[in-house]
């Protein structure tokens, strides 16, 4: 099979989708890969590291037109539109449940689209999971940067310092996102505490913090209580494939101190925060809302390309090895990996996003 790894063109998105390592691995396998050039610059790897891995390097239309798998770190924009065709597999993050025109395009176009984020192993994402783990992490080192006062925050250090109260960091989730964040706030001396609805996770969570990250059954009203004092919010939530309910309303927003910051994690899936009302990018991530400081950036890890691309690659490569080799017939032979599948001939095959676009629906055993 012939896989094509394009240069990734949203906002200082410096991630690619595979290593040189990766390269020579599916060229060991007997594969080709066209490598648009430049395409891991951003990430630290350049054109003749993938060239001696085994890869061809050629300009972005070769790898489209060549190519029978393209595997990509992020949705394609309007402009790569043009690209999408029916004989041509795409694997990559599509958060299409918060994108009707690139849904909509694969739909047209009759691509086979997989997911990152939808694909399964024993209940786990394991392909959201890295990206989840650095974005959480960095949600903390953004929101502390957010609270100095020079940035427009209150001027608080997370942590204090002795004789000083630490800032209070509420995050809204307990899964892989909101873990790390808690992990890391809690790390750098914040009172840390955890909202969520999953008895068994918040039992997880107590017990591998001996109870310093303090656990909060979720509701309304214990989530608008915990706001008012909070210095940094970290939206968390994640329902794969669907978007992300709005948990935290504008009114709650209201109630918010002034120079508080909220990291909003979820964006990439619609958020679930209501006034972080749209995607920003890393050239203007934070804007204001009530006196509160708004991050919403859809592709936190690409600021942190080199780290986020190695721990990509390593997830992805066993499923690109098995698409590469057996094509549509490894999601036969995989549950969890079928559940990867988005589009197909045409309709959605994943009912959560099919249900957030209103779209058309077929259980993919009907199209096989």
């Amino acid at each position: 099979m012939i896989i094509g790894i394009p240069k990734e063109i949203k906002n200082n998105e410096n991630r690619v989708s595979m290593t040189p390592a990766g390269v020579f691995a599916l060229c060991k396998a007997g594969h080709q890969v066209y490598v648009e050039t430049m395409a891991g610059t951003g990430s630290g790897f350049n054109d003749d590291e993938y060239k001696e891995a085994g890869a061809i390097i050629c300009s972005c239309d070769e790898v489209f037109a060549k190519a029978d798998l393209i595997v990509k770190v992020k949705e394609y924009l309007e402009s790569e539109y043009k690209y999408l065709r029916e004989d041509q597999m795409i694997f990559t993050y599509l958060h299409i449940a918060n994108d009707q025109p690139f849904a909509q395009a694969l739909i047209d176009s009759k691509t086979t689209a997989i997911a990152y984020e939808t694909v399964e192993l024993n209940h786990n994402l394991p392909l959201l999971t890295p990206m989840s783990e650095v974005a959480g992490r960095m949600a903390v080192q953004i929101g502390a940067n957010m609270l100095q006062k020079a940035n427009g925050g209150s001027g608080l250090l997370l942590g204090g310092v002795p004789g000083v109260m630490p800032a209070k960091v509420v995050v809204i989730g307990g899964g892989k996102v909101g873990l790390n964040a808690a992990k890391i706030a809690c790390g750098l001396g914040a009172s840390v505490r955890v909202f969520d609805i999953n008895a068994e996770r918040m039992a997880y969570i107590d017990d591998i913090s001996n109870g310093v990250i303090h656990t909060i059954y979720n509701n309304e009203y214990n989530l608008r209580q915990a706001l008012k004092t909070a210095d940094l919010v970290i939206g968390a939530v994640l329902i794969p494939g669907a978007k992300a309910p709005k948990l935290v309303t504008e009114d709650m927003v209201k109630t918010m101190k002034e120079g508080s910051a909220i990291v909003d994690v979820a964006i990439d899936q619609g958020g679930c925060i209501e006034t972080c009302d749209h995607i920003t990018t890393h050239d203007d991530p934070v804007f204001i809302k009530h006196g509160v400081l708004h991050y919403s950036v859809a592709n936190m890890p690409g600021a942190v390309p080199r780290t986020s691309t190695i721990a990509l690659s390593n997830a992805t490569l066993p499923y690109i090895l098995k698409l590469a080799d057996k094509g549509i017939e490894a999601l036969k032979e995989d549950a969890g990996f079928m559940k990867g599948l988005n589009t197909y001939k045409g309709y959605f095959t994943c009912k959560p996003v099919a249900q957030a676009l209103n779209g058309k629906y077929k259980e993919v055993e009907e199209l096989l």
